[in-house]
């Protein structure tokens, strides 16, 4: 059986213009600990978490969503966008919305972790470090490789150029 993980993709318009595809911004999350701490490219991801098998994935994507940014969801119709296998093999379940979402701070759980490695030392670091909207282009380049398609399913879907 996969590990499942669900997650929130907020969108919202930008100044560009509909139709053109840097009109839609998407908000992504940069993932935290020493590892992802120098990347940039390809080292942001959906808001998401794993949930087990008698969760229901929209409430999980609610959870986590609130776990990494210190703040609720906000209040929306979220539409399902689709399932998405990684190349792990774990299958990411991704709810969609427009809205403005603008949160005053960014304060994620944190994780323990034996930093630097081998040290005996654990130490505790954020889930997300950072978190804020891009246009779909510049989210190309920043989200890990196997959630790009969730940026072509939401263009597919706002019937957007891709």
């Amino acid at each position: 059986m996969p590990v499942r993980s669900a997650g929130l993709l907020l969108y919202r318009r930008g100044a560009d213009g509909p139709g053109s595809n840097p009109d839609v911004h998407v908000w992504i999350a940069h993932m935290g600990g020493p590892f992802w701490a120098r990347k940039d490219t390809h080292a942001w991801s959906i808001p998401k978490g794993e949930y087990g098998d008698a969760e229901d994935p929209l409430a999980a994507a609610l959870r986590e969503f609130a776990e990494e940014m210190g703040v609720p969801a906000p209040a929306a119709e979220y539409r399902l966008l689709g399932e998405f296998r990684q190349s792990s093999g774990k299958i990411i379940t991704v709810f969609t919305a427009e809205q403005d979402f603008r949160p005053e701070s960014i304060v994620s759980n944190t994780f323990p972790l034996e930093w630097p490695k081998g040290s005996g030392r654990i130490q505790h670091f954020p889930e997300i470090d950072d978190a804020r909207w891009f246009p779909v282009p510049a989210a190309r380049d920043k989200l890990v490789k196997g959630q790009i398609p969730v940026l072509d399913a939401l263009l597919k879907e706002l019937g957007e150029a891709g």
